[in-house]
């Protein structure tokens, strides 16, 4: 089975230019859990996706990846 891209972290983590380590230092999570919510290997809690939203200061919505076709 093919891993799902569910989230945009680490796309989100690169337009912001911050590192892994500077998003675990600022939601209070080990370095390790950002990995795998940036390979797409664990996804976090809606309320942990609050929480990145917020330090990245960008929408919620942008952390999730689309499941709309955009040719449909």
């Amino acid at each position: 089975m093919a891993k799902v891209e569910i989230n945009r972290i680490k796309v989100a983590l690169a337009e912001t230019r911050r590192k892994n380590k500077w998003l675990a230092e600022q939601i209070g999570k080990d370095e390790s859990t950002i990995s795998q919510w940036c390979t797409n290997a664990r996804q976090p809690s809606l309320e942990n996706l609050l929480k990145i939203a917020n330090a990245l200061d960008i929408d919620i919505r942008d952390l999730l990846c689309s499941t709309k076709n955009t040719n449909d």
